[in-house]
């Protein structure tokens, strides 16, 4: 099983990414998703997840302006994150919810001001 994600990059200060998470191994429709992300020398920190039923959830800090939803065709899970600020600054991870598999290298997304 594994996990892959990408999209990531540098933007600016209110500019758009959209991430993608995708997997071999396991059927994405049928599990809970979070993406996570971790800044230089901070823990890492729950950003979304998504239910099979396709509630999602966002920490306080990212409501508003990301967005996580899934296409059961791709097998693919996605962020969208709009309103880009420099504390957005991360390594982005997906897992399932609650993490379940190892974690799989992340994808970068620089916010300059």
């Amino acid at each position: 099983v594994q996990l892959q994600a990408s999209g990531g990059g540098l933007v600016q200060a209110g500019g758009s990414l959209r991430l993608s998470c995708a997997s071999s191994g396991i059927i994405l429709s049928s599990s809970a998703m979070r993406w996570s992300r971790q800044a230089p020398g901070k823990q890492r920190e729950f950003v979304a997840s998504i239910i099979p039923r396709g509630i999602a959830y966002y920490a306080d800090s990212v409501r508003g302006r990301f967005t996580i939803s899934r296409d059961n065709a791709k097998n693919t899970v996605y962020l969208q994150m709009n309103g880009l600020k420099p504390e957005d600054t991360a390594v982005y991870y997906c897992n399932t919810d609650p993490p379940a598999l190892p974690w799989a290298r992340g994808t970068l997304v620089t916010v300059s001001s």
